[in-house]
């Protein structure tokens, strides 16, 4: 969640501060910007992307450094951050970070599906099985849930990225991890309930 609210914050800071974001970018990302300089119009994104990019090295290298796992899901986020995001800098175009949410669940979408009905592993039991115990078709009914959930989201951003204001992109953005995706947990987890099984004692 942590470079997502940053990119929200940044970007929502730099609408304010277009002319401040602007000179940013110029003194500290020129580098990797095609031209070397941007327009007050696009700085607060590019800001925010630039941010984000370096929020999202940190947190790998943090990890790394303490010998935590990185697991496949993080990996996978951050190389979609590093290649969207960067193509977003360098070629200056906010189209590129707006798809960045839709290759990610999509991303999702298809570990899940290939898990699934190709390898017969279901991730989610995979995850949790140890923590609770559910009925097998619960597992595979949870597994095509988020699968689905994956799939829409990822349509559903495109939508609201293409035909809305960048703004009312970017609160959709911080609205899915923030409330969506926790409200799907929520109905969820209220369904799941009744077909939760005791542990054997």
């Amino acid at each position: 969640m942590f470079p997502v609210v940053l990119f929200f914050v940044t970007f929502k800071w730099g609408e304010r501060n277009p002319a401040t974001a602007q000179s940013l970018v110029s003194d500290y990302f020129s580098s990797v910007v095609s031209g070397g300089v941007t327009s007050a119009e696009l700085a607060p994104i590019l800001l925010a992307t630039a941010l984000t990019l370096v929020a999202s090295i940190c947190q790998i290298g943090y990890l790394i450094l303490s010998r935590k796992k990185v697991d496949a899901m993080l990996w996978i986020s951050f190389i979609i951050i590093m290649v969207f995001g960067g193509a977003t800098l360098y070629f200056q175009s906010e189209a590129f970070i707006k798809w960045k949410p839709t290759v990610l669940y999509w991303c999702y979408f298809g570990a899940f599906a290939l898990a699934q009905l190709v390898f017969k592993k279901n991730l989610i039991q995979m995850a949790m099985g140890e923590q609770i115990k559910l009925p097998e078709q619960i597992w595979t009914r949870l597994s095509y849930a988020w699968m689905l959930f994956f799939l829409l989201m990822g349509f559903i951003n495109l939508y609201v990225a293409f035909n809305f204001s960048t703004d009312t992109w970017a609160n959709f953005k911080l609205l899915a991890v923030v409330a969506i995706m926790p409200a799907f947990i929520i109905i969820q987890s209220l369904f799941l309930a009744k077909y939760m099984e005791e542990p054997a004692q």
